[in-house]
């Protein structure tokens, strides 16, 4: 049952100890050779037997909290655009983010589960097993790490473009032309490669203060570190139109971005 006047933060108990559950199925795949299976989707992109498993404990465990939302997951399923247009709020899943950083046994992969409400996520929990660090936020509340016991606010590093030294994530997997280019505007860059929705939770710590993403996304790959981004003092702004980025298009592709910390102007 859906129930739009719940407040969000009263998810954030549950969702921590889902996003964590599913972690550990993940960790279990991750230390075990003999299950680390690798298969093809459509799209050719790797998938692990450690997808599924996570997916099924998220799926579950969302179906089963006292507010209940339409689930849009990497491994479900996709919903046509017909139905999906008409969805107040919904569940934004990537069970997996960074599968190739799983294969490549680097330990840069997320958990992520974020709450979309009229097109804009309201609600993110990401979780990096290996780490063992569980980032939240929810609009207007602020944006949160906890590691080893201890929980810190997150606020994001304060800069100008034209600044030296700027530290710019940057994908373990995908740096293109584009990006470079992007990177050579700058004055005396530093590179920051991390894998996953990390890019974000990186910038959140006030570790990095860009991510210039110009190659292809999708939603679920953004949605919760996007909060967690934004919360903290951040933004993430659609490439074409410097406006912050959107979710339940008709595509789910991202248009490219640009995601910054706390961002000032001359």
């Amino acid at each position: 049952m859906e129930k739009d006047n719940i407040r969000l933060s009263s998810l954030i108990v549950p969702l921590k100890d889902i996003a964590r559950r599913a972690g550990e199925a993940i960790l279990d795949v991750y230390h075990n050779a003999s299950s680390f299976e690798v298969e093809k989707k459509e799209d050719t992109s790797p998938l692990t037997i450690a997808d599924k498993k996570s997916n099924a404990i998220i799926c579950e465990g969302l179906e089963s909290l006292v507010a209940t939302y339409p689930i849009v997951s990497e491994e479900n399923k996709a919903i046509p655009f017909e139905i999906r247009k008409d969805f107040n709020r919904f569940w934004l899943v990537d069970p997996l983010d960074g599968t190739k950083e799983f294969i490549k046994r680097n330990g840069e992969f997320t958990v992520n589960i974020a709450l979309v409400e009229k097109n804009r996520p309201v609600l993110g929990v990401v979780y990096a097993p290996v780490l063992d660090e569980m980032y939240w936020a929810v609009k207007g509340e602020g944006a949160y790490l906890e590691k080893e016991g201890q929980t810190s606010k997150l606020k994001a590093a304060s800069f100008q473009l034209t600044d030296a030294g700027l530290k710019v994530v940057c994908s373990r997997s995908h740096l293109n032309p584009a990006t470079q280019e992007y990177v050579e505007q700058l004055n005396d860059p530093n590179l920051v490669p991390k894998g996953s929705s990390l890019k974000f939770l990186i910038m959140a710590k006030g570790d990095a203060h860009a991510y210039p993403r110009l190659g292809p996304t999708m939603e679920w790959d953004t949605g919760a570190a996007q909060v967690v981004l934004e919360e903290a003092g951040g933004v993430v702004l659609n490439n074409e139109d410097m406006q912050p980025l959107t979710c339940n298009k008709e595509s789910l592709l991202n248009p490219y971005f640009l995601a910054y910390g706390n961002l000032q102007s001359k």
